[in-house]
């Protein structure tokens, strides 16, 4: 797929945005082969591979920011103690990194 530098795909007026359903994978990649003229196949390939290099970013600690849609990044989240909800014992929660996304302003936009 080619876009030319300064020019975006817009998916926020398609219908399946405005049908109030959740999508899946499925329905994007369907929604991307009817915006770009690729196959179904095509379009399915190119979303796995965007999926794929985002989550190698994150793995590596990248952050991944796409202008006017948002940014992936990595939170480091602390150790901290909670209660086993069925005994109501005290546990200790071990630190771990978590995967995020912030929005960025033209998704805020659109949302509104």
């Amino acid at each position: 797929m080619r876009v030319k530098s300064g020019s975006s795909i817009n998916f926020f007026n398609s219908d399946i945005a405005k049908g109030g359903d959740n999508m899946n994978k499925a329905q994007l990649v369907e929604e991307v082969a009817k915006k770009t003229s690729l196959s179904k196949a095509q379009a399915w390939k190119t979303i796995d591979a965007t999926f794929e290099a985002i989550k190698g970013s994150l793995k590596k600690g990248k952050k991944v920011s796409l202008i006017g849609f948002g940014s992936f990044l990595v939170r480091n989240r602390k150790a901290r103690t909670g209660r086993n909800p069925k005994t109501g014992a005290t546990i200790k929660i071990k630190a771990r990194k978590v995967p995020a996304f912030s929005a960025g302003a033209g998704l805020k936009d659109a949302v509104k």
